[in-house]
């Protein structure tokens, strides 16, 4: 993965974090992206090598280009796309608000499905390119009080497989990744009563990534699926 340039969505998160510091080991050229501005300043200053940062609001299709067009200028490409952003909002259904399902789908499906339309267009001119979508295993099974968050990662499924099959002619490969639950930031706001300390680490899912991106060119790891032993749908 060495002067990779690889562009983390989510990189102030859990696993975004712990991925980012395995990948500037490697001499990858990083772009980090996320919200706040500040600690993506502060988690530049912890890694080494070429790192670019760029707030952004995912769920602003021109930040999101903006974002692209930044990466293009400094680096020259994009090689790998890592989608680690995401916010989860887990209760009843019928206690479901507007307000909670357009969060659920702007941030979890139309801001993953932004930044992937956006990458693969500048890696199908280049006929070559790896897109990572960290979707979770509730986008794979169903669990009670998941029903808007579950609606949002079925449909980053869908259309990074659909989107897959119209660019395997250029040369870009999808790896859809099912983590369990992950003791990360993402459950410090969720009400639903986990026991973190048996869910997967943010290492380990980190861990799963840097595996599928250090694999040889011609191999497409599609999927990748780990949960903690402790809650495992089959």
């Amino acid at each position: 993965m060495r002067n990779k340039v690889i562009v983390v969505v989510g990189a102030t998160g859990g696993i975004g974090s712990s991925l980012t510091r395995q990948l500037t080991s490697v001499g990858a050229k990083l772009v980090l992206a996320a919200r706040d501005g500040e600690r993506l300043a502060a988690l530049a200053d912890d890694l080494s090598g070429e790192v670019l940062t760029v707030p952004t609001d995912i769920t602003q299709l021109e930040q999101v280009k903006a974002l692209m067009r930044k990466t293009v200028d400094q680096f020259g490409q994009i090689d790998v796309l890592v989608n680690a952003a995401g916010v989860g909002i887990l209760k009843p259904y019928n206690n479901i608000e507007p307000a909670d399902l357009d969060k659920m789908l702007d941030v979890n499906l139309k801001g993953s499905f932004y930044t992937t339309q956006v990458a693969a267009e500048e890696m199908q001119k280049r006929k070559s390119g790896h897109i990572c979508n960290v979707v979770g295993v509730l986008g794979k099974h169903s669990m009670a009080m998941a029903s808007a968050y579950s609606a949002a990662k079925f449909g980053v499924v869908g259309f990074s497989k659909c989107m897959a099959e119209e660019l395997k002619r250029f040369g870009v490969k999808f790896t859809l990744f099912y983590f369990g639950g992950v003791d990360s930031p993402f459950w410090d706001n969720v009400s639903l009563k986990v026991d973190r300390k048996k869910m997967l680490s943010c290492q380990t899912a980190a861990n799963a990534i840097f595996y599928a991106l250090s694999m040889e060119p011609q191999a497409v790891p599609m999927e990748i699926n780990i949960q903690p032993d402790s809650h495992l749908f089959f």
